[in-house]
């Protein structure tokens, strides 16, 4: 009986949680000059204009074209294919030149990490696997890019 009541409701709680919230935000600033922001009025606080990301219920919809995420503007600047291809190639070279670099800083950091765990008292040992684990993430992300290039 409970848990069927509790199901009768439960489409109305789901309507509620999504109905769109309006609220005005204000922007304060302090007399440090720290700025904050919040829906409450306070002296010296100005309302803020939001776009709303939804239109309201009865508002007039934008235009499919710039309502489109994935569409250019019609007056957008091209860019000829040669020259993007120039483009694409010096960023692949420079992606290249950092993805030796890094992988050089790695051997290095690798290096000195196997000293200090041989040497006696290795205390270092913690700051120099972060410095390694930071170059392994640095060749990953880099190698990430270069795949991403056309």
């Amino acid at each position: 009986m409970r848990m069927t009541r509790l199901l009768h409701l439960l489409p109305l709680g789901c309507a509620l949680v999504a109905a769109p919230v309006q609220a005005e935000l204000y922007k304060c600033v302090g007399r440090d000059g720290h700025l904050t922001y919040t829906s409450i009025a306070a002296r010296g606080c100005k309302v803020l204009k939001l776009e709303s990301s939804r239109p309201a219920a009865g508002a007039p919809s934008r235009p499919a074209a710039q309502s489109s995420a994935g569409t250019t503007p019609a007056d957008f600047p091209r860019v000829d294919p040669a020259t993007q291809r120039a483009r694409d190639s010096d960023r692949r070279r420079i992606l290249e030149s950092e993805l030796a670099a890094e992988l050089k800083q790695l051997e290095q950091a690798q290096a000195a990490e196997q000293a200090a765990l041989r040497a006696p008292q290795g205390q270092a040992g913690q700051s120099l696997a972060e410095r390694r684990a930071l170059h392994e993430r640095n060749v990953a992300a880099i190698r990430r890019e270069i795949a991403n290039l056309r």
